[in-house]
């Protein structure tokens, strides 16, 4: 049987009409219209009862932000102030994209400069927050959170006055993305454009961003607030966000999850109701006196109306009657079942494992456990590489040098790089994960001082205190099973010094 071939389409009166003005818009409409004829478009895209109600634009991410943004905000940070998953979910995240800190060490090829840099970073990261709460991981800790709460953050460079020996005059301040005035907008001849607050050059490079002084929503007065923003330099302000799309600033990360949070927020509460009323009424008695009917305690108002109430234990009494019947509260089958599956859309939503969240380790073992944090930890590391170190952390260290630099407490004209090492998860497995660190240090795959920093440990830092360690013990005559200058894997006494030169006398048959 031949295939039956759709006739052609011909322009119709309303294709006319458009073409008129726009031929380019007919054309594609006519091409729209051939495409539903020959069904050769994705499922997805067919028009239906299927998915009739599904309303999709072809917006630009920043123009969805910009209508969205303030009200996601809102919402997600009402969420995690009330709601005990969202609490979780923004936890288990932080916890393990900053741990307790991601460390920096100096990589230049002078030894000496990389000693000099690392302990005036450890001196200066101990006092950099300009409201002097914390140090620099304690910012690092409170940026993340923002950038996963309410969807960006912004660290500024603030010089400070102050000339104490060996100190950078350099401090960090954090501000929310509140602080952006969102609402300046302008198009100014010479090609620079603000857009939501960012200044972009003609180049489309930013260029600045314009902020307000005070938190829109401080507990400043009215009259006391300032409301005008300022601009401050690009080179200035660090803007830390996650990049989902070719956009400008961020969402909260648990956007996706959260109509489910709070739809499972209105159902548990409507249980609760219904179980809370079930349990204030025991029974119903049939046969009482007219005076006793009713359910009892009751009151009457000014007006002589009879008002009910109910309680725990409450027993309903009805006329004409003579037995009583005891309310029985009905059971919901599938319960756990069906919380269970809305707690996975919602740590899914979140991009969090489902036990981490919750805590419920009955549906996990050990091999399954393992697989999900092995996609949960590279999801991770992409975030600490990829986002915030390059967007935060490799921002502020420039600035460090910089002003160190210019205070001359290091060498001017030297590019000093940093290599960051992240704080290492913890093992599933420790013991096979060790044996594994030290096949990869064994073939050549990592060396030890990585091996170090990923556990969080500066290697020089380390290794000094290994040494001095091992000269105190052999100045004491101690000897430890886990020193392997004397002791062997095995936990014998080593037959000959490890640190002695070989032999070279010929041997003796």
């Amino acid at each position: 049987m031949a295939k039956r071939t759709p006739p052609p389409l011909r322009f119709g009166l309303i294709d006319r009409a458009v073409a008129v003005f726009s031929p380019e818009a007919a054309l594609r409409r006519l091409y729209a219209r051939d495409a539903i004829e020959r069904k050769r478009g994705y499922d997805a895209a067919s028009k239906g009862r299927g998915t009739d109600g599904w309303r999709a634009t072809g917006n630009s991410a920043d123009k969805e932000i910009t209508g969205a943004g303030p009200i996601l905000r809102d919402r997600m940070r009402d969420l995690v102030r009330n709601n005990p998953m969202a609490a979780q979910a923004v936890q288990v995240l932080v916890n393990n994209i900053v741990g307790t800190g991601i460390r920096p060490r100096a990589a230049t090829n002078d030894p000496a400069l990389n000693e000099r840099v690392d302990a005036l970073w450890k001196r200066w990261s101990r006092s950099c927050d300009r409201h002097g709460h914390t140090d620099f991981h304690g910012l690092l800790n409170l940026a993340v959170r923002e950038m996963i709460e309410g969807g960006e953050v912004f660290a500024l460079a603030r010089p400070t006055s102050m000339r104490a020996p060996n100190v950078v005059p350099l401090q960090i301040e954090l501000r929310e993305a509140d602080h952006l005035d969102s609402a300046r907008m302008d198009n100014r001849p010479d090609g620079v454009r603000i857009d939501q607050g960012i200044e972009y050059d003609r180049n489309g490079r930013r260029s600045a961003y314009w902020l307000f002084p005070d938190h829109p929503g401080g507990t400043v007065t009215v009259f006391g607030r300032r409301f005008e923003s300022v601009r401050i330099p690009a080179d200035r302000v660090a803007h830390l966000f996650e990049r989902q799309r070719v956009q400008s600033r961020g969402v909260p990360w648990g956007t996706p999850a959260m109509r489910h949070i709070r739809d499972l927020d209105d159902w548990q509460h409507a249980e609760l109701v219904r179980k809370k009323t079930e349990a204030c009424l025991v029974g119903i008695v049939f046969g009482a006196e007219e005076a006793d009917q009713g359910i009892a305690p009751s009151v009457e108002d000014a007006e002589g109306h009879r008002i009910e109430q109910f309680e725990p234990g409450l027993i309903a009494y009805a006329r004409n009657g003579k037995d009583i019947k005891f309310n029985q509260p009905s059971s919901t089958g599938g319960l756990g079942e069906w919380l269970r599956g809305q707690q996975h859309l919602i740590s899914a939503g979140f991009r969090v494992p489902y036990a981490l969240m919750t805590g419920d380790m009955s549906q996990a073992n050990f091999s399954s456990t393992r697989a999900g944090l092995n996609e949960f930890r590279r999801m991770i590391e992409q975030i600490q590489w990829q986002t915030v170190i390059p967007m935060f952390c490799e921002r502020i260290w420039g600035w460090f040098i910089e002003y160190a630099q210019d205070a001359g407490l290091l060498p001017r004209g030297v590019e000093i790089y940093a290599e960051w090492g992240p704080t290492r998860f913890e093992s599933v497995n420790p013991l096979q994960d060790a044996q594994a660190d030290l096949l990869e240090v064994r073939s050549g795959f990592a060396t030890i001082p990585q091996q170090i920093a990923r556990r969080g440990y500066d290697p020089d830092e380390l290794l000094k205190e290994a040494a001095d360690f091992n000269a105190k013990m052999d100045k004491l005559g101690l000897v430890y099973d886990a020193d392997p200058r004397k002791v062997t894997k095995a936990g014998l006494v080593q037959t000959a010094d490890p640190n002695a030169a070989p032999s070279r006398e010929p041997a003796t048959e």
